[in-house]
């Protein structure tokens, strides 16, 4: 089975390009991030005719997840689990997460907030959002069924995994330490990184800004992660990060992530 995760940055605008991709890279399970779609106008038929049926979890504006399958759909579930101190701001649920039951893999498609700045309440927000994942994938990451949390994660785990660390100041958020012991936290949990492989570099970048020939010049950051519990990890062949889709006009500035198991 291959499984990837792309935030496609507006699932509209990208449509030709993701239709494009899902041919030739040909993946079973797709998870999407940023539709920036709201659900009626979310493409279903144009992905239905390419062989994919989906889950939606879109409430227009700038977020919104999907799942991909060509291998079942089952057991969908729309959001992080609400209750006491369930994360919010700016009105309603923010539609960032979304699991679902693919060909007997679980996985969950979460786009993390972004943060803004260490001193915006949108930093705050980030890492009440990425505890509350944290309790809301517990049952299904101690399962023995292959699960994985893939996704826009808006967090470079190390000094490493952004084009020059000395660039960021200290209101910048992706590579504060409070961000990434949230993240790592989820080894508490029986999650494990898959680490994608390098190919052109040394650092196997996700996302490189439209601004400044951020792509050409490789001034990128490896945000977009896949952790996985321990059947899942166990079954991984390969991962790498296909930087092929990132080329060209009218793509997202985020490449995907593949991930092929033997199951």
């Amino acid at each position: 089975m291959r499984v990837a995760t792309w935030n496609i940055n507006s699932i509209g605008a990208r449509l030709p390009k993701l239709l494009e991709w899902l041919e030739s890279a040909a993946p079973d399970v797709v998870c999407l991030q940023e539709l920036k779609s709201t659900p009626e106008a979310y493409p279903l038929k144009e992905l239905q005719e390419a062989g994919y049926e989906s889950a939606v979890n879109a409430g227009g504006r700038w977020n919104g997840v999907a799942v991909l399958s060509k291998v079942g759909l089952e057991d969908v579930v729309q959001g992080l689990e609400a209750g006491p101190g369930f994360p919010e701001l700016d009105g309603p649920h923010e539609a960032r997460a979304l699991s679902a039951t693919c060909g007997g893999v679980r996985v969950w498609s979460v786009y993390v907030p972004n943060g803004r700045e260490v001193d915006n309440p949108h930093y705050a927000y980030k890492l009440a959002w990425l505890k509350a994942l944290h309790a809301a994938v517990a049952a299904d990451a101690a399962g023995a069924r292959p699960f994985a949390v893939l996704g826009d994660y808006n967090v470079a785990p190390t000094d490493q995994d952004v084009w020059d660390i000395a660039l960021f100041g200290d209101n910048a958020t992706h590579v504060t330490q409070a961000e990434r012991d949230a993240v790592t936290a989820l080894e508490n949990i029986g999650l494990r990184e898959v680490m994608p492989r390098a190919l052109k570099y040394d650092v196997p970048f996700t996302f490189w800004d439209y601004r400044d020939l951020g792509f050409p010049k490789n001034k990128g950051m490896r945000i977009d992660l896949v952790y996985g519990n321990a059947a899942f990890n166990a079954a991984v062949t390969d991962a790498y990060v296909d930087r092929e889709a990132r080329k060209g006009k009218g793509t997202s500035d985020h490449a995907p992530v593949v991930v092929d198991l033997s199951v």
